[in-house]
């Protein structure tokens, strides 16, 4: 009985090893690689879509208010909606909210811990700012610092306190 299974083991192998040996190799073209072409080849000052997710919000009196979920966008590309989180625990209880993406102001700098107490993730204040974003403009600035070098702002401002985003319409995917 052991040797019919070693034999059957030893065929199979055989089997799966003449399949890997008869395919080819892709025939050879004459034609170059045609390469995607790009208008840019440096992207400096632009920010990654993927490090958005979970990005901090906070308001103008710098209160942690909630946290990007998702960014919505159109069939051009446009960014329209941000998804934000608000409250819960780890994922618990979260209260999602759709906002206009063009009512976030990002700010590249920390915001500044006044508090007199210890605060795990507080941030020391020399290299911070008070976090409120001026203007509407969602780009970085033109500016190169340490923290736009990181392809991602450090946060968001948006104008509206925890309790006003948990009594908005909830959002919720349509399937």
């Amino acid at each position: 009985m052991l040797m019919k299974s070693i034999a059957a083991g030893l065929a199979g192998t055989a089997l799966l090893a003449t399949v890997a040996f008869a395919q080819s190799p892709p025939a050879a073209t004459d034609k170059a690689p045609t390469a995607a072409t790009t208008t840019t080849t440096s992207a400096s000052g632009e920010w990654r879509a993927s490090k958005m997710a979970g990005l901090k919000i906070y308001n103008e009196a710098n209160e942690n208010i909630g946290s990007i979920n998702d960014l919505l966008m159109d069939k051009s590309g446009n960014i329209k909606i941000a998804v934000i989180g608000v409250g819960g625990f780890l994922g618990m209880g979260e209260h999602l909210v759709a906002v206009p993406y063009e009512k976030l102001k990002f700010a590249n700098e920390a915001i500044a811990y006044t508090g007199t107490g210890t605060n795990p993730g507080a941030r020391p204040a020399t290299t911070t700012t008070t976090g409120a974003a001026t203007g509407t403009d969602n780009r970085p600035a033109a500016t190169a610092t340490s923290s736009s070098s990181k392809w991602y702002p450090d946060h968001a401002v948006f104008n509206a306190s925890k309790d006003e985003l948990k009594n908005m319409p909830e959002f919720k995917y349509s399937e």
